[in-house]
């Protein structure tokens, strides 16, 4: 082993609780980026804020 699963990241708790929370229909469309981005960056691209403009709130 090479020490890889030291070095990859893991997500914040509550991010990957919301992305289990959301419809099964809602996860599959996203793509494989946009579950990253989901999961660990602050800013989004805009196609996966539309997909889930019916579950953002502001704060």
């Amino acid at each position: 082993m090479s020490g890889d699963k030291k070095n990859q990241r893991q997500p914040r708790p509550e991010r990957l609780q919301a992305l289990r929370a959301l419809p099964p229909h809602v996860v599959q469309s996203l793509t494989k980026e946009e579950v990253q981005a989901f999961l660990f960056e602050d800013e989004w691209p805009d196609s996966m804020a539309e997909k889930l403009k019916d579950y953002l709130f502001d704060e």
